[in-house]
């Protein structure tokens, strides 16, 4: 993959989940994880999941170097070596420093990769992508040590790759062990998720998203109250938006629905270009994903008839009430949400002018609003 080809499995400005030794507020799946190995009930196959950014990819990390790095347990073993208690790895172990150094040859990831025509990268994982573990599994398999694989994540196969990977869970090499990172189990083929053992990952709450988001080296300072309330339990949305801005392109969106209908059309163009630049891809994303979290806000604003007890910008209570102040116009936003951005989603499919899409989402917002 190129250097400026966007890492899928990162979020860009924090560590790569193979960096990150510590998880945080995951001991559930930690010790199931444990407790299978120590029973000599290793599965080999294993499905993470749970929403996005709760710690699934450093948690098959983790994984990845305790079984490359630890003996299995010996039945027989008259001394009783005591069994494992953590996935703690030494990071100065040999495995853990060449899983550092991307070198370990007993592990393998599978992600979506750059089309070497378009020089970008794909939207999914394909065919190719799969069979190349077949390879690895050959070339690998002369010592007889323990092999790992990391799909991140499992939600990106295309349909051949899924039906690829199939055929490797119906016949799993020896001594293997797969490990599915999934966001949204429902994307996946049944009889892929009947072959594996679930592991499933919870938000962490706030007190350890604040642990988490120090150990990834960023202090969200005075914004942490509405970073929590944003990502909802979710480190690494957390991260992206402390990372990227979003705070402020939120308020941003927050203040322009303050302006509805009579949408404030300059800086309504000025959010737009700014989304919309020269290598503003994750910008471009993220602000479509606040302005799905912003109408979601409106949508049970309306609903409930209150606003969220936490404000994640200023004023935000009040211009939620004003747009939705009765559950009529709450399932107006909903409806607005889904056709707006999947009409959003289409015109990025087809490469249409990203700053014009954006635009056009705006509008659409304004055909919702009621009069003041």
């Amino acid at each position: 993959m190129a250097e400026d080809t966007p890492d899928p499995t990162r979020i860009p400005g924090a560590p790569h989940p193979r960096e990150t030794l510590e998880l945080i507020g995951q001991d559930v799946a930690q010790n199931a994880f444990l407790d299978a190995f120590n029973s000599r009930r290793l599965h080999h196959a294993w499905l993470l999941t749970g929403p996005r950014g709760v710690g699934k990819a450093t948690l098959a990390w983790r994984i990845a170097r305790f079984l490359l790095s630890t003996p299995d347990p010996d039945p027989d073993d008259m001394f009783g070596a005591p069994v494992p208690n953590t996935l703690d790895v030494s990071p100065e172990h040999p495995v853990a420093r060449r899983i550092a150094a991307g070198a370990d040859p007993g592990l393998k990831s599978v992600h979506r990769t750059e089309n070497e025509k378009t020089k970008r990268l794909r939207d999914q994982i394909t065919i190719d992508d799969i069979r190349a573990l077949g390879s690895f599994f050959q070339l690998s398999a002369t010592d007889g040590g323990r092999r790992v694989v990391i799909i991140d994540a499992a939600d990106d196969m295309n349909v051949n790759a899924a039906n690829a990977l199939l055929k490797m869970l119906e016949e799993p090499p020896a001594r293997t062990t797969l490990l599915l990172i999934c966001h949204q189990p429902s994307r996946l083929l049944p009889t892929i998720r009947s072959r594996c053992r679930t592991l499933r990952l919870g938000t962490l709450d706030p007190s350890q998203m604040e642990q988490a988001m120090a150990q990834a080296g960023v202090d969200p300072g005075p914004d942490a109250t509405a970073l929590a309330e944003l990502s909802a339990g979710s480190v690494g949305d957390a991260l992206r938006l402390s990372l990227l801005g979003g705070l402020q392109i939120y308020r941003e969106v927050v203040h322009l629905l303050g302006t509805l209908p009579n949408l404030d059309r300059g800086r309504a163009l000025a959010l737009a270009e700014a989304a919309a630049g020269r290598g503003a891809e994750e910008k471009l994303d993220l602000l479509y994903t606040l302005i799905d979290v912003a109408l979601s806000r409106l949508a049970r604003t309306g609903a409930l008839g209150h606003p969220p007890a936490v404000e994640a910008a200023p004023d935000e209570a009040a211009i939620l009430m004003r747009l939705a102040p009765h559950a009529a116009q709450a399932r107006a936003w909903a409806h607005t949400a889904q056709t707006a951005l999947a009409r959003a989603r289409h015109g990025r499919a087809v490469n249409l002018d990203p700053a014009a899409l954006v635009l056009d989402t705006l509008f659409k917002l304004s055909e919702t609003a009621p009069a003041r």
